[in-house]
């Protein structure tokens, strides 16, 4: 098995008729391979107007964004949470195209993430219903919460994020560290 670390920001919330529906829409993504590869990308049609809302989002999530630089940054409107020119930012479709590829060049991938079951929910709507999954796409992700538990560590035990906490590619790279630190303390052999 090789090992795939990710993340996501999202936002969640209800809509529709008398707020009965829930959604998770995907802000961004990031995939760490343990052969080196690493993929990242910024979805360019996330609910702008509630993101602005919500403020754990702006002051956590939204600093991480692409912003731009030079005359980019000089010519960005300050309504945008993001650059949309940047290469990072991509369409819904072609997320889901590249994080396919991604994994599937990936032999026996084994999905791993921190908390990551809402994760793995909003990772397979990339591809629509469950039964959309691309086959060879793991149905599952580990929890590197799970395995801190199943080896018998407290929560605080786990090697502390240091900097980038919010931004889906530092928190795929801690995660691809604690897994390997955790796989150390177990004694097994990380990919």
């Amino acid at each position: 098995m090789s090992g795939i670390d990710y993340d996501l920001e999202f936002i969640e919330y209800r809509h529709g008729w008398r707020k009965k529906r829930y959604t998770i829409e995907l802000i961004s993504i990031a995939l760490v391979a343990d052969d080196g590869r690493e993929y990242y990308a910024v979805n360019r049609d996330m609910p702008v107007r509630r993101i602005r809302k919500h403020r754990w989002l702006m002051d956590n999530v939204v600093p991480s964004l692409p912003k731009g630089h030079g005359d980019a940054l000089i010519h960005m409107p300050k309504r945008w949470l993001f650059h949309y020119a940047d290469p990072n930012v991509k369409r819904r479709q072609r997320i889901a195209d590249e994080v396919r590829d991604f994994i599937l060049a990936t032999d026996s991938p084994e999905l791993w993430a921190n908390y990551g079951a809402y994760d793995h929910v909003r990772l397979c709507w990339l591809w629509g219903l469950m039964a959309d999954l691309p086959e060879g796409v793991p149905m599952y992700t580990n929890d590197i919460q799970q395995e801190r538990a199943r080896l018998g560590l407290a929560w605080d035990a786990l090697p502390a994020q240091m900097d980038g906490e919010h931004n889906a590619l530092a928190d795929a790279r801690h995660n691809q560290f604690v897994r390997r630190w955790l796989a150390e303390r177990d004694g097994s052999t990380p990919g």
